[in-house]
């Protein structure tokens, strides 16, 4: 499998490391990605993580627009402003820094969530709360509905 899939929750160790999980690991693995390219996420109040890969799509996209206008700059604000490069340990353990932190508002534990082609670093209830509400929507308005 080479996509991120399901979520999981971990506890932040007493180092502020937090331990991808191994299904996580794997997926990493497996797409030979080393560094992490993480930024803070446009909508949700997530951290997203992927490879080089990640960056590049959205650098090809900024790259297509005009580069003086709005769209470009704004993208390039969130992408490049909101962003970082990270690693894991040896043991397969993410720091969980004060830009993960502050702009998630993860206190003890980290809820990992797969979308794909990347992963999501989530405060547990407000993943919770959030997945609840889009399931509620899917409920009510049906898949593909606008």
């Amino acid at each position: 499998m080479n996509r991120f899939l399901s979520n999981a929750t971990n506890r932040i160790d007493a180092k502020g490391r937090v331990s991808v999980p191994s299904a996580f690991r794997s997926v990493l693995s497996q797409r030979d990605i080393r560094e992490l390219y993480c930024f803070q996420d446009f909508m949700f109040p997530a951290v997203s993580v992927g490879g080089l890969d990640l960056l590049d799509r959205f650098e090809r996209q900024i790259a297509s627009e005009d580069v003086f206008s709005p769209k470009a700059n704004s993208m390039s604000l969130l992408i490049h402003g909101g962003g970082v490069f990270m690693k894991l340990d040896s043991e397969g353990r993410l720091p969980v820094t004060d830009f993960i932190r502050d702009y998630t508002g993860i206190t003890t534990e980290v809820t990992f969530v797969g979308r794909a082609d990347h992963f999501q670093l989530w405060a547990p209830q407000t993943f919770q709360a959030t997945q609840a509400a889009a399931r509620e929507e899917f409920r009510t308005r049906g898949l593909g509905s606008e």
